[in-house]
């Protein structure tokens, strides 16, 4: 579970990623689900976006694609969203410790 600085951080990383994932009019498939785990073990952090046509919400995609990959989602803003999980293996990003 993300804080609200390490959401904070993660967004502003966010605005320069590239959208790699996108959501069309048909279900979230199993390739779907594939590809957004694939890149984040990779990546840590990636965003997508649901086309007009399909029959998700951006919220209720990017909700269903986290619970899937078991990842985190940092934002939803119009059509596009962002998922974090981090890769405990090799791990990319180092995220603001929470203050206790």
């Amino acid at each position: 579970m993300l804080n609200s600085k390490q959401r904070a951080f993660l967004r502003g990383l966010a605005n320069r990623i590239d959208t790699i994932l996108i959501v069309g009019k048909g279900e979230i498939t199993d390739n779907i689900i594939k590809q957004a785990d694939d890149a984040l073990t990779a990546r840590e952090i990636i965003k997508g976006k649901v086309l007009e046509n399909s029959a998700y919400s951006s919220r209720e995609a990017a909700e269903a694609i986290a619970e899937k990959c078991s990842a985190d989602v940092v934002q939803v803003i119009g059509s596009k969203f962002v998922l974090y999980r981090r890769n405990d293996d090799e791990p990319v990003i180092e995220l603001p410790k929470a203050k206790k």
